[in-house]
């Protein structure tokens, strides 16, 4: 299965159809009359329905086991075709297409093999996909794309040459994807001096996002926090805790970072840990979520 260990949890919803077709009027009449032989079609191929949805990673190899916290199955008739109408909730890191498309086949499927006896002509067209909400693709052009950003990466040693920078290099891939242009980036000590004024310095430069990574630990040179705090005009929780809740759920040592979220007059400015992994998971767990602060301070214009 495809990995999706790096994805968030958001609701994600997802409807699908499927068109049940008799041939003759008689049979709609006992559907709604409740005198079809095999029992009430409706409630019966509802189970199916219920139940399909739950077994659908079972049978489909590449869907993943998710949590299903809504299954509803709806009826429309209208001459001689039902419409199946299958809709699936969830709160996961992944879509409920395909369960929702499982439900309503088979849902269509229970009514043919109900309905057989008394009528030779059922058919089963258009099952499809009709919406769905909650992945990547409702929000694809919700973001600005004239956004600017410069990555700084706070470290003694690798300022000295010692080590080689990972962690910046893995941000400006995740900016990169996410349409944001790259303005500057750089390697600086561990120096509090040096970190205030690297903030001011692209903030008077007009850049619009700025990312630290580095110093956001708890040893004596870790000072990046103690860097920035004093210098923003508002510090923005919510991306804080959504880090580090991302972060705790991959490894209990994210109690320990200290990211800090907040804004310099118009730019954002973003201190994240130093580690790689630290890097990728903090930024896969905000971006590109938190590009729409930009539609509130630059305004929603983004062409």
């Amino acid at each position: 299965m495809v990995d999706i260990t790096h994805k968030t949890s958001t609701l994600r919803i997802a409807t699908a159809q499927a068109v049940v077709k008799v041939s003759k009027q008689e049979t709609i009449t006992a559907i709604e009359n409740n005198t079809v032989p095999k029992g009430d079609v409706f409630s019966m191929s509802k189970a199916a329905g219920l139940l399909a949805v739950k077994k659908t990673p079972e049978l489909l190899p590449d869907c993943h086991p998710l949590p299903i916290e809504y299954t509803g199955i709806k009826y429309e008739i209208k001459g001689l075709e039902i419409t199946v109408l299958c809709t699936i909730k969830t709160i996961y890191k992944t879509g409920v297409e395909v369960e929702a498309m499982h439900g309503a086949s088979v849902v269509a499927l229970n009514m043919y093999d109900m309905l057989k006896p008394i009528d030779k002509g059922v058919e089963i067209h258009h099952i499809k996909l009709l919406n769905k909400k909650g992945g990547k693709s409702d929000f694809k052009d919700k973001y600005r794309k004239d956004i600017t950003a410069a990555v700084i990466v706070c470290s003694d040693t690798i300022s000295t040459g010692q080590k080689e920078d990972k962690a910046g290099k893995v941000i400006i891939k995740k900016l990169e994807d996410s349409d944001v242009a790259i303005s500057d980036y750089i390697i600086i000590p561990d120096e509090k001096d040096i970190i205030q004024e690297k903030a001011r310095f692209y903030q008077e430069q007009g850049i619009d996002l700025v990312i630290y990574t580095g110093g956001t630990g708890l040893s004596k040179r870790d000072v990046t926090p103690e860097a920035l705090r004093p210098l923003l005009d508002r510090n923005i929780p919510g991306i804080e805790e959504a880090v580090r809740s991302h972060g705790q759920e991959r490894t209990p040592y994210s109690m320990l970072s200290r990211s800090v979220a907040g804004t310099l007059k118009d730019t954002l400015v973003l201190a994240l840990p130093g580690s790689t992994n630290g890097a990728k998971e903090s930024m896969d767990s905000i971006f590109p979520a938190v590009l729409h602060i930009f539609r509130i301070l630059k305004g929603a214009r983004h062409d």
